[in-house]
């Protein structure tokens, strides 16, 4: 496939831009339901294009990319963002693992995003039509959002969050369950975005696409950072127990 042996290129070949962290954690500790699901986690994020958040099941990563949103607060510990009105402001944003779309058209979708953003009317258009295009949805503009396929939604999704012009884009599993077609399409929309200036942390169990994607790697087991790292090294040299056996396939209790 073309497009996949681009994103390969592209990902072994792009050079890395380190950058002040997008966001500083310190001793975050996170309960729902009285289960601890943070416990005393630190980190900085966001200093590259791509940061992948992996781990088993559990480990806390949804919750961690919830958190980072603005959707939940800390029971402990501080979240400090580059941008003083981060996480609001829209300078975040989140896409679900499973994309809310409403009942309009696909071009219906970004023109009601753009409206809630504030861009001013007689720029909706033209800014929507922007949007199709960078996601190579121009053909579907007046299809109903519910009738696109599972890859065309996510891309939806996806470009509906950049209609926020967002400093940091936060994905949950964008391509869980679609075809490897559908998956080469998301990947070239993260890239595409990463070129425009975005960063992006992107909650994966998917080991191919950190590879092809991720310039670092945060591991977490047990609500714990157990390795945050270079991707490179973290695949080759996983410098914790946990990590190799997440690698290696085994269950690590």
């Amino acid at each position: 496939m073309v497009e996949s042996n681009r994103l390969t290129n592209l990902a072994h070949h792009r050079g890395t831009q380190t950058r002040p962290p997008a966001v500083r954690l310190h001793d975050v500790h996170l309960r729902r339901g009285g289960q601890p699901i943070l416990r005393g986690l630190s980190a900085e994020l966001g200093q590259s294009d791509i940061t992948a958040i992996m781990g088993p099941n559990g480990a806390g990563k949804t919750q961690l990319l919830r958190l980072l949103a603005g959707l939940t607060q800390p029971d402990g510990g501080t979240v400090h963002f580059a941008w003083p009105d981060a996480p609001e402001k829209h300078r975040i944003a989140l896409v679900f693992q499973r994309p809310v779309l409403l009942r309009r058209s696909t071009l219906g979708n970004l023109s009601h995003a753009l409206r809630q953003y504030g861009v001013p009317r007689r720029r909706r258009l033209s800014r929507a039509m922007e949007l199709l295009a960078f996601g190579d949805l121009t053909d579907r503009a007046r299809t109903p959002a519910r009738a696109l396929s599972g890859g065309e939604q996510q891309r939806l999704a996806l470009v509906r969050a950049m209609a926020a012009a967002p400093d940091l884009l936060l994905l949950d599993e964008p391509t869980s369950n679609l075809d490897p077609r559908s998956t080469a399409a998301i990947e070239a929309l993260i890239l595409r975005a990463t070129a425009q200036g975005v960063r992006v942390i992107l909650v994966t169990h998917d080991a191919g696409q950190a590879r092809r994607l991720a310039d670092d790697i945060l591991f977490l087991h047990d609500g714990r950072v157990a390795e945050h790292s270079p991707a490179s090294r973290f695949f080759d040299m996983p410098a914790s127990a946990q990590a190799a056996a997440y690698l290696q396939g085994d269950l690590y209790l």
